[in-house]
């Protein structure tokens, strides 16, 4: 089997053809050009679809709030405009005859973290990944738990300070707005007044001066506050951390050094591990339930 995959972000579109064993046997990376509307993406997905010979299925894992069922994103921001309600899944089908699979972006890597990764085995674990915003997927019984109306796992919109800053959802004092590495890159400019992304934050140059070192820690701090809601209201055995960002040991170690102080006893055997398969966990995830169909 020949499975096309894609993973679309608000900045980049990744994809990949994937083989019957599940390897990435090519990959791609292109500008989504958000701006110009969900109509535009998919129909940009498509000619990349119809570029390939041979496609047996069609994998997509995306922003958004998605209806997997069905294909449809049930819900976007407006870093693709005019995304929402978007019927994905029908669209590709109809203009290529292949059958197409839809997933949420972080319900993909946490099917890729559990078919391959660092959850193999895990039937009850949570996947956070940290990048311009915070995104969550719930694990449990050995299936996603996708809510009421798909939507569930939106733990980057908890209330961690209330009356806190503004969110782009509309809500203040979303646990993003203070954890994600959006959040520490822009509290690095507010005290520096430097624009450093988030591998620049940990350079050595950088990342020894203390009032950069001071931010980095009070960042990790916020994150842990998030964590121990989750891992309170869940119990999970397994956390798996993804993002770019999250490939910092230093960042890793400080969490494991500091959360298991914080935790009431019945919930200290969480284990809090980075994902194994970083930017290939959704493409993978969503290959493999491509390939079940």
């Amino acid at each position: 089997m020949k499975i096309i995959a894609f993973d679309i972000g608000g900045t980049f579109i990744k994809y990949g053809i994937i083989n019957e064993s599940f390897e990435i046997t090519e990959s791609h990376t292109v500008p989504t050009d958000a701006q110009k509307g969900g109509q535009a993406l998919i129909e940009r997905v498509i000619n990349i679809v119809e570029s390939y010979d041979g496609i047996d299925r069609v994998a997509i894992s995306t922003a958004g709030q998605v209806d997997s069922d069905n294909g449809i994103v049930v819900h976007s921001t407006n870093n693709i405009p005019y995304y929402t309600g978007m019927m994905v899944k029908s669209l590709i089908e109809n203009k290529t005859g292949i059958t197409t699979f839809v997933e949420n972006d972080v319900n993909a890597a946490a099917l890729g973290e559990a078919y391959f990764g660092a959850a193999k085995g895990e039937d009850n674990f949570i996947c956070l990944t940290y990048g311009t915003g915070i995104g969550g997927a719930i694990y449990l019984d050995g299936k996603l738990l996708k809510g009421s109306r798909s939507s569930a796992g939106e733990v980057g919109h908890m209330i961690t300070h209330a009356g806190g800053k503004q969110c782009t959802c509309g809500g203040e004092g979303c646990y993003e707005c203070y954890a994600s590495a959006k959040a520490l890159i822009m509290s690095i400019k507010r005290i520096t007044g430097e624009d450093l992304n988030g591998f620049q934050i940990f350079e050595k140059e950088n990342f020894e001066k203390p009032e950069i070192r001071s931010e980095v820690d009070k960042w990790i701090d916020e994150i842990i506050v998030g964590l121990i809601n989750i891992i309170y209201t869940f119990n999970p055995p397994l956390i798996v951390l993804g993002g770019g960002i999250l490939n910092e040991d230093y960042i890793i170690d400080l969490i494991d050094r500091k959360i298991y102080n914080k935790l009431m006893e019945p919930f200290k055997n969480v284990n809090i591990v980075r994902s194994r398969l970083g930017n290939q966990a959704a493409l993978l995830g969503v290959a493999y339930k491509a390939s079940q169909l």
